[in-house]
């Protein structure tokens, strides 16, 4: 097994943090993530880190929150990427 990290596309990013690919474009396009790695030829790369965070953005949408406000969140540093809230 060799120490690079695996990284996926757009598509199939999105696909296994359980949302559209707009939705994804969306996050890049207000600033909630961004992608792993660019290419040279401007394909945009993502790792297990970055899967997670779409989820957490996600499940935290799907509570209630507003993307402006977990964009917020993440600015301030008051949450982690397992889900949980800082005090």
């Amino acid at each position: 097994m060799s120490g690079k990290t695996e990284l996926i596309a757009i598509g199939p990013a999105a696909k296994k943090a359980g949302i559209s690919r707009q939705s994804l474009q969306y996050y890049l396009m207000v600033g909630l993530l961004e992608p792993t790695e660019v290419t040279q030829t401007g394909r945009r790369l993502f790792d297990k880190k970055a899967i997670e965070r779409i989820r957490l953005i996600k499940k935290l949408n799907d509570t209630g929150y507003p993307l402006r406000a977990i964009r917020e969140l993440f600015m301030e540093g008051r949450t982690d990427l397992k889900g949980n809230a800082r005090e």
